[in-house]
């Protein structure tokens, strides 16, 4: 029932977003150089890697100073990029991803592999479910960047602080991956966008 709703939910979305999609993508040609998407490697189910896609906000080999990202001044996010990331923009292209069967709409955010080596073995919980683009952990977090601006040690503070409560957060969908706890989730998250 749950892939069914993923793959259903996503040709819609795509389907609706197509148009600007298209927009999107000309402006990130037209105000940098280098491709549209944005690729990185992620964990998903079962500890297993997978290349999430996004559209590039940033420019090109930025990832390569750093995975984070801290808040919206940071001087690699482009003038296009500041407008996709504030709206979520920049995630629509991870409905690909679960066409493709490697996400799913909902459940816990996927992590660089950097980051999922610290986990506990309690933490290691959040890979027996496929990663989605939206739990409650990113309705928590949703101005995650921004937090993370005001750290001295940003790197420091999201493994310490951030990484560790939004595990915590993400046992409470564990708890209940159901069909209608994925329609409560992704109502949240359209408010969320909407009203932010």
């Amino acid at each position: 029932m749950k892939r069914s709703f993923d793959i259903i939910f996503s040709l819609l979305v795509l389907a609706l977003f197509l148009p600007f999609g298209i927009i999107i993508s000309l402006l990130i040609v037209l105000s940098s150089s280098g491709g549209i998407f944005y690729k990185q490697e992620r964990i998903g189910k079962n500890g297993a890697p997978f290349m999430l896609y996004k559209f590039r906000s940033m420019r090109t080999n930025s990832d390569q100073s750093g995975t984070l990202t801290v808040g919206m001044k940071d001087s690699r996010i482009t003038k296009i990029g500041v407008f996709i990331r504030k709206y979520k923009l920049d995630e629509f292209p991870q409905f690909i991803n679960v066409l493709f069967g490697s996400m799913s709409v909902v459940g816990p955010r996927p992590e660089v592999s950097e980051f999922v080596a610290l986990y506990t073995q309690e933490q290691r919980k959040v890979l027996d479910v496929k990663p989605g683009i939206t739990d409650y952990a990113s309705l928590e977090y949703f101005n995650e960047n921004e937090v993370l601006a005001k750290s001295s040690d940003p790197r420091k503070t999201y493994i310490e602080e951030v990484m560790p409560h939004k595990i915590i957060i993400n046992k409470k969908y564990l708890s209940r991956p159901t069909l209608g706890h994925d329609l409560k989730i992704i109502g949240k998250t359209i408010k969320r966008i909407l009203f932010y």
